[in-house]
């Protein structure tokens, strides 16, 4: 199973009645929301887990301290 990224939403199509599965894989997520998240999340696991994505990807992070900023 492909690693998540945020839990599956299920949404009522409303007049229809149908049920719409979205799934949030991180293997889709964009670059720039991997890394907002690895700056504002709050979750260390999910943290690593966008790390991990980005070396995937052949991303170099450069950590620069809030003060250099």
């Amino acid at each position: 199973m492909p690693i998540k990224f945020k839990p599956t939403q299920t949404t009522l199509v409303r007049g229809t009645k149908n049920v719409v599965t979205q799934h949030f894989y991180i293997k889709n997520t964009p670059k720039e929301e991997l890394i907002d998240y690895i700056n504002n999340g709050q979750k260390p696991k999910i943290k690593q887990k966008c790390r991990n994505e980005l070396t995937r990807r052949g991303v170099k992070l450069v950590w620069k301290s809030p003060s250099e900023e």
